[in-house]
């Protein structure tokens, strides 16, 4: 199961999704105040007082849906069908996740500051590429399985 490359290219994806979790996406900074930077997680905005605003908690539902089905689709390799729908669902989930992302980034510059991008944002855009070559490499092996069976 694990030395399967589509099985490495799910796990792969699965762990950029957990560490996008984890890290800031990027920081808020008031225009013409360095000292007043929010920085922007996926569950939540971190004021320059140090209070949380959790307007942002969408993000983090998004995301947080892909990891148990990239930990599903691992484990159903003997469903490959089954299995590349699930990465075909996790890569309409970041899409998705994009799109939230996008709105939040644009609508609180308004409110809150100048918005810079961290390199955790393009982590799920990595993952994305990562489902599709999962899927590639599993409708291979459905091909390959169903040339088998008709030499048979």
């Amino acid at each position: 199961m694990i030395q399967r490359k589509q099985t490495l290219f799910l796990l792969a994806a699965l762990i950029l999704n957990i560490i996008c979790l984890c890290l800031p996406l990027g920081h808020f900074v008031a225009d013409g105040n360095i000292n007043s930077t929010s920085t922007m997680f996926n569950l939540w905005i971190t004021m320059p007082n140090g209070s949380h605003n959790y307007s942002v908690w969408a993000l983090f539902a998004t995301l947080l849906i892909t990891c148990p089905i990239s930990l599903i689709a691992i484990f159903m390799y003997h469903n490959r069908i089954v299995q590349s729908r699930f990465c075909i669902f996790n890569i309409l989930l970041i899409l998705g996740w994009y799109a939230v992302y996008a709105v939040f980034a644009i609508n609180l510059t308004e409110s809150i500051g100048h918005y810079k991008i961290s390199f955790t944002s393009i982590l799920p855009l990595i993952a994305v590429i990562l489902y599709l070559m999962a899927r590639r490499a599993i409708l291979a092996d459905e091909a390959l399985v169903r040339a088998a069976d008709r030499i048979r």
